[in-house]
C-alpha cells in the first residue's frame, strides 16, 4: 500500500484537496494521512470546509497561526518534520504557494521524501508576494509537478525545468474539479439570508499587499463603498485577519458584511452574483468557473490567461480604478469563457499519476 501524505492549512487547499482526496479513496492501492497546519484556524475558516466538503478529519491538527511568515513557517517546518519521520510515506503532497505549501516541501525534502505539487509553475513575477517567494522554492524542491494551465508550463520551460531531473506535467486544475462538483450542492442557507438573490456584486479582501498598506486598504474600502451606495450592493464575506486591521483604523465598510461563509455559500455567491471583485488567486478562478467578470484588486496576477480572455481586469488599489474597473466590466458583453482549466478531471489524472510511480 502506498501512502500518500497531504498537508494542507487554508481554505483554498481544502477545496483543492477535497476532490484529490475523494479521488485517492477511490484507487487501490493508496492510502492517504492528513495534516492540518492550522493556518486558517477560525471555525467558519477551516471546520465549515471539512464538513461541507466531505473531507476526512485530519490524522494530525498542528494547530499553527498566528505571527510572522518566518514564525509560522519555521514552527511548521518542525512539526510536519516530527509527522514525517513518524509516518514514512511514499509522497508528501502540497497545494498552492501558502507558508503551509513550503514548510511541508521543505520538510520533506530535507528527509529526501519526493514532493508532488500542486499548482506548480504559476508566477505573478512580482517578489514581494510572500506568495510568490513560496510557489518558486517549492517549484525547485518538488519531484513532480502538477501544472493547471498552458502559461504554468510555459514559465517552468523559461525557468530550466525542462534540463531539471524533474516530472512536469499538465493536468488541468483541480478547483474546476471541485467547482464543478459542488456547484449543484450550493446552497443559500442561513448565513446570506441578509443577501439578494441576484443584482449584487461579491467582494473578498485578505491579501497582505492591500490589508498590510493603510494607504490601499482604505482607498480600497472607499471604493466599495461608493460601489456598494451606487452601483450595486457589495456582499464581502470578511476574513478574521482583515476585520481586526479594518477596525484597528477607523474604517467604515458601508456595505453588506458577512462573517466568512463556508465553501458552498460561496458557490451560491459566485452563482448569483453579477461580478466579483477581490485579490484572491482562487476566486479569480471561481468567478471564470461560474462566468462572472472580475474586478482584481492586484497590480499583477498569477492567472495572466484570465486576463488576456478578458474575463478579469487588473485594478490595482487605486479608487478611481477599482470604479471605473467595475463600470467596465459590468458593461462588457462577449467575454471569452473557454475552456482554460481542463475538463474537470485534474484530481484523477493526479492519483492516476502517482498511483503508477
Amino acid at each position: 500500500m502506498k501512502k500518500i501524505l497531504t498537508i494542507i492549512g487554508a481554505r483554498p487547499q481544502f477545496i483543492k484537496a477535497s476532490v484529490v482526496s475523494k479521488a485517492i479513496q477511490e484507487t487501490n492501492g493508496l492510502t492517504e494521512v492528513l495534516v492540518h497546519t492550522g493556518q486558517h484556524f477560525d471555525a467558519n475558516m477551516s471546520d465549515v470546509f471539512f464538513e461541507q466538503l466531505g473531507i476526512p478529519r485530519p490524522d494530525y491538527q498542528l494547530n499553527i497561526n498566528s505571527g510572522s511568515h518566518g514564525d509560522m513557517t519555521g514552527r511548521m517546518l518542525i512539526e510536519i518534520e516530527k509527522v514525517l519521520l513518524k509516518e514514512q510515506p511514499d509522497w508528501v503532497l502540497v497545494y498552492g504557494d501558502t507558508n503551509s505549501t513550503l514548510a511541508g516541501a521543505l520538510a520533506a525534502a530535507k528527509l529526501h521524501i519526493p514532493v508532488a505539487h500542486v499548482e506548480a509553475g504559476l508566477r505573478s513575477f512580482n517578489m514581494q508576494m510572500p506568495e510568490e517567494i513560496n510557489r518558486i522554492l517549492t517549484d525547485q524542491i518538488s519531484s513532480v509537478l502538477f501544472c493547471p494551465t498552458d502559461s504554468a508550463m510555459a514559465n517552468l520551460e523559461r525557468e530550466g525545468f525542462n534540463d531539471k531531473p524533474i516530472q512536469v506535467l499538465q493536468v488541468g486544475d483541480v478547483m474546476q474539479d471541485s467547482s464543478m462538483f459542488f456547484a449543484e450542492r450550493a446552497v443559500k442557507g442561513e448565513a446570506l439570508k441578509a443577501v439578494p438573490e441576484s443584482n449584487f456584486i461579491v467582494a473578498t479582501l485578505h491579501r497582505a499587499e492591500n490589508t498590510d498598506d493603510p494607504v490601499r486598504l482604505k482607498a480600497i474600502v472607499d471604493a466599495l463603498n461608493y460601489i456598494h451606495k451606487n452601483i450595486l450592493p457589495v456582499v464581502l464575506p470578511l476574513h478574521p485577519r482583515t476585520q481586526k486591521v479594518v477596525k484597528s483604523l477607523g474604517l467604515q465598510l458601508e456595505m453588506l458584511v458577512l462573517e466568512p461563509v463556508g465553501y458552498l455559500e460561496m458557490i451560491w455567491l459566485l452563482k448569483h452574483c453579477n461580478a466579483v471583485v477581490s485579490d484572491s488567486g482562487g476566486v479569480q478562478k471561481e468567478a471564470f468557473f461560474f462566468k462572472k467578470p472580475c474586478i482584481t484588486m492586484r497590480d499583477q496576477t498569477e492567472w495572466i490567461e484570465l486576463i488576456e480572455s478578458g474575463a478579469n481586469i487588473l485594478v490595482g488599489s487605486n479608487e478611481d480604478q477599482i470604479i471605473y474597473g467595475v463600470k467596465k466590466m459590468l458593461a462588457t458583453t462577449g467575454i471569452k469563457y473557454m475552456n482554460l482549466y481542463g475538463d474537470g478531471k485534474a484530481a484523477k489524472n493526479i492519483v492516476e499519476f502517482l498511483s503508477s510511480l
